[in-house]
């Protein structure tokens, strides 16, 4: 059933002839958990769904957007065929930036909550945090949010539980060390 809702969506994403980050992922989970049943990733109720999209925007714009731009202009490791710009200050702000919204999910995660929206299992900006801080962790990028916030790393940590995690990485081929070296 799962695999033909994928097929489906698929389809959907043909038919509207775009396949561009970041709406693909949204797209894909929103139609599945409403053509499905079963626990939602993006909310089971519409203030949840509200509040899962807004912490998603928020993430994405604001920290995952701005730690992968000062991937791109602080070096040009991928080569300058892909590496187009090297602006060291506009990464440098950027950076910056990211950790100044990092501070505030932060603080959001300090009143105990697991996740996000308070609940018992991630959700979809559950996902989009985790994506932030594993590519922060990067040794090129050197912001390793986990590493300046508190509460961020007790979120990690419990990402790092989860067995569909540990079976992501377990090829132990992301380039993050911390994940690869794993004994």
């Amino acid at each position: 059933m799962l695999l033909e809702g994928l097929a489906d969506c698929s389809f959907a994403l043909r038919a509207i002839g775009s396949y561009t980050e970041p709406f693909i992922c949204p797209l894909s989970v929103r139609y599945l958990d409403q053509s499905y049943p079963g626990r939602k990733i993006m909310g089971e109720t519409p203030l949840e769904q509200g509040l899962d999209n807004m912490w998603d925007n928020r993430i994405w714009v604001h920290i995952l957007y701005r730690i992968v731009t000062a991937f791109h202009v602080l070096h040009t490791g991928l080569g300058f065929k892909l590496e187009l710009t090297k602006n060291e200050a506009w990464g440098e702000h950027c950076r910056k930036e990211a950790l100044a919204h990092a501070a505030l999910v932060n603080k959001h995660l300090s009143d105990g909550r697991k996740w996000l929206l308070g609940g018992d299992e991630p959700t979809f900006a559950d996902i989009t945090l985790a994506t932030a801080i594993a590519f922060s962790k990067f040794p090129v990028n050197a912001t390793p949010l986990d590493e300046r916030f508190e509460f961020l790393d007790a979120y990690w940590q419990r990402w790092q539980q989860r067995p569909s995690f540990q079976a992501a990485y377990a090829d132990r081929s992301s380039g993050i060390p911390e994940l690869d070296n794993k004994a």
